[in-house]
């Protein structure tokens, strides 16, 4: 693998993204401090305590009690936004209309207007921004998107995936007891955990859905911000390409917690590793014989474990990045993916319309949830 040296001089350019980071729960879990062309330029948050994390971590001496006072600093050329999910697609339009690169924490937005308004002021603006997906970076998503690429699956017809959080009761308050952004959070309306595991290997689109939401008594769902009336939601997905999806957002039961998928190939599948460290397994058609209980002679399918590479430790990532991080080892990649597409101009992974294809269909399977399961229509957000 490439030393530090041997990455700088292939690189080719020594330039280092001017970032501001705002917010400080998610914000204080990268690694730009680490990249090579990138400096922290200021950070903010509306606490004094919180803000004074985000400077301690990042080695950052210029500090702002809002976000407001961090756009006007004209050395802060792009932000990260950890904000509250609420905030997000109304900071993301601030930021970009402030002339500074997004890169934002999931989801991108809340409703479908606001999934509009930030693609029209990205392509009016034409600045970058990116949507901080763990689920596209984790080491099993990565592979998966290389079995993919190499046509290791055959046809790829089914994809689930299940993104399950139960506990979250006790980030409901904040110290104080005032309510946090996430009392009573929508399950569909955080989809893009699950959602990526399609959009971020096929590049598939999800295009019709029904859903089903699940709730009880508790006075959490009887009165919170977004009207939502259910703890768990579970939907199914139709994709531009007539293949299915399944996607499970739950925040409460008996459940074994974690993000994880599985693929459905005619030659092979592929299923993430589990809970309690569950071994990833990888199935192959008919590879052999066997007897049934009836004594039929039958071809079977053949089972291996797959031994995860660890791809944070390869030249995909510059030396100072190659160690594990948060979310599976996605940190780290999302770190260098935003600076690297900013610095060279090009277009991040999950870009301004993948964010999108990961979001909305989480909008409109809440609606469907909320009518009953009816099927409904997914509007597409690409360009035309």
């Amino acid at each position: 693998m490439t030393t530090p040296e041997e990455w700088a001089e292939s690189y080719g350019t020594t330039r280092k993204l001017r970032l501001g980071i705002a917010g400080a729960r998610f914000g204080t879990g990268f690694q730009f401090h680490e990249h090579p062309n990138c400096t922290i330029q200021a950070v903010a948050d509306i606490d004094a305590e919180a803000r004074d994390k985000l400077l301690d971590v990042y080695g950052c001496t210029q500090g702002y009690d809002s976000l407001e006072a961090m756009l006007a600093d004209d050395e802060v050329e792009a932000v990260f936004l950890a904000t509250p999910v609420p905030l997000h697609a109304k900071h993301t339009l601030m930021c970009l209309e402030a002339g500074k690169h997004v890169l934002s924490a999931v989801p991108a937005a809340m409703t479908l207007e606001e999934c509009g308004q930030m693609i029209e002021a990205v392509e009016r603006t034409g600045l970058t921004y990116m949507m901080a997906e763990t689920s596209y970076w984790q080491q099993h998503t990565i592979s998966a998107r290389k079995f993919y690429e190499e046509g290791a699956f055959g046809n790829l017809y089914y994809v689930e995936s299940e993104y399950h959080h139960s506990g979250l009761e006790e980030l409901y308050h904040n110290e104080d007891g005032t309510r946090t952004w996430r009392y009573g959070m929508t399950p569909m309306q955080y989809p893009t955990h699950c959602t990526a595991h399609l959009v971020g290997v096929t590049g598939e689109r999800l295009t019709e859905v029904t859903c089903i939401g699940w709730g009880d008594d508790s006075p959490i769902l009887k009165d919170n911000p977004y009207e939502n009336p259910f703890w768990n939601e579970t939907a199914l997905f139709k994709t531009d390409r007539g293949n299915a999806m399944r996607v499970a957002v739950w925040w409460r039961g008996a459940q074994t917690g974690g993000e994880r998928a599985r693929y459905y190939g005619d030659k092979m599948s592929f299923y993430y590793g589990g809970p309690n460290k569950t071994p990833p397994v990888i199935v192959k058609r008919e590879q052999t014989q066997e007897k049934d209980s009836g004594g039929f002679v039958r071809s079977a399918n053949s089972f291996e474990e797959y031994q995860q590479v660890n791809w944070w430790e390869t030249d995909m990532l510059p030396p100072q990045l190659r160690h594990d991080s948060g979310h599976q080892g996605s940190h780290t990649f999302i770190t260098h993916e935003f600076i690297d597409s900013v610095i060279k101009n090009r277009k991040p992974l999950v870009d301004i319309y993948a964010a999108i294809a990961c979001t909305a269909p989480g909008i409109v399977a809440h609606q469907s949830a909320l009518q009953g399961g009816k099927q409904l229509k997914i509007p597409s957000f690409d360009p035309k």
